[in-house]
């Protein structure tokens, strides 16, 4: 038997799943997806404060912003 991925191997046990446990499988990807995300975002927040706080940015109003796109 070749050797199958970890990906073919997860898809063939989630088949055998009922609908609901299919269901509920989809609802805990899905929550561990955005927690992940939220996870990456506090990462790029935290370190655009500490890029503020080294002086790397400056504050802009949208204004400011505009006027660097259109000029």
């Amino acid at each position: 038997m070749p050797d199958s991925s970890p990906f073919v191997d997860l898809l063939d046990a989630a088949d055998r799943l009922s609908l609901d446990e299919q269901e509920a499988l989809v609802d805990i990807l899905r929550r561990r997806m955005i927690d992940h995300r939220r996870a990456e975002l506090v990462k790029e927040v935290q370190e655009a404060e500490r890029e503020y706080e080294a002086g790397g940015a400056t504050p802009a109003t949208p204004d400011d912003l505009m006027g660097e796109v259109l000029s």
